[in-house]
């Protein structure tokens, strides 16, 4: 692993019986310290099951993950995780539901440390005002914005997100993708998200793997995102790699995705080592120095 590898995934493979095909095999990626990568593949093709593995909430059958020079063997809160569905427990405020998971981190903290922890992330997701609020008194993006704080409040190494927007609205949707922009490029977060929708990889990501359909599912692309930090979801259209990149992912998913599957489409020698390819740039174009400078310092 190079010093700028932050995590490494090397021949994972999942089968959830000795005589039945594997969900996915042979999934080889790197990603670095302070990337936000996206996972974008059809359904069944064991997108959660990488991410529970990550999380160490599930066990491969076959490969290992090393995240900053250990190998994950089980949960830890070095490792923050988002689900689609809040996970918030319904009898606790936003305040207590954050703090819940701050003691479980520092169990020695006093009181008052944590309330006021917990008031820096209540603040980075802008719900103040709405601390002392339940679940069922708050909206669905509000909610999702609760769990995004609980997650960051913990200061995990890397964070996980498993399609954490997709039962919002979209005007939500867009909302919490912008906040989560500015908030990763202050806190130069590690992240891993799965995602279905192209639009929200492109603006999130700076690597998008492109996974095969499954069963024998593989990373078959790396894709690296040209498109210049920051971003906005309301002018990154414009930008002249943005269609490039859009139409490579959505050309594999509706295509060539299934001609993997099918054996008919050029394969990359080596499986372990899926092609990296930059679509967004044009003959001529230079690349990219970094996939994400530093915008912002640390939070403290």
């Amino acid at each position: 692993m190079s010093a700028s590898t932050f995590l490494q995934v090397r021949g994972l493979a999942k089968r959830y019986a000795a005589a039945a095909a594997p969900v996915f095999e042979d999934v080889a990626f790197t990603i670095g310290r302070g990337e936000f990568v996206c996972v974008i593949g059809h359904s069944g093709c064991g997108k959660t099951t990488i991410l529970n593995i990550l999380a160490g909430l599930d066990a491969a059958t076959a490969g290992e993950v090393v995240m900053d020079g250990r190998e994950i063997s089980g949960p830890s809160l070095d490792r923050g995780v988002v689900f689609q569905g809040h996970a918030l427990m319904p009898w606790l405020t936003v305040r207590r539901n954050i703090a819940f998971a701050v003691k479980s981190r520092w169990p020695d903290w006093p009181r008052s440390r944590i309330d006021a922890h917990c008031q820096k992330y209540i603040d980075l997701v802008r719900l103040t005002g709405n601390e002392d609020r339940r679940p069922s008194a708050l909206s669905g993006g509000m909610k999702q914005r609760v769990g995004i704080a609980r997650a960051f409040a913990i200061q995990p190494k890397m964070l996980l997100l498993d399609e954490p927007f997709g039962a919002l609205d979209a005007l939500t949707r867009g909302a919490i993708q912008e906040e989560l922009v500015a908030i990763c490029a202050g806190t130069q977060q590690t992240v891993f998200m799965i995602t279905h929708d192209v639009d929200e990889a492109i603006l999130l990501a700076d690597k998008i793997l492109l996974m095969t359909n499954g069963p024998k599912a593989r990373v078959a692309e790396i894709v690296v995102n040209t498109l210049p930090r920051a971003r906005s979801r309301h002018d990154v259209h414009h930008h002249p790699h943005y269609y490039r990149i859009r139409n490579h992912l959505v050309d594999f998913l509706v295509h060539r995705s299934k001609l993997l599957q099918e054996g008919r489409a050029e394969v990359a020698a080596n499986e372990e080592s899926p092609r990296v390819v930059m679509p967004g740039l044009a003959e001529g174009d230079e690349a990219p120095a970094a996939p994400r400078p530093a915008l912002l310092k640390q939070i403290k």
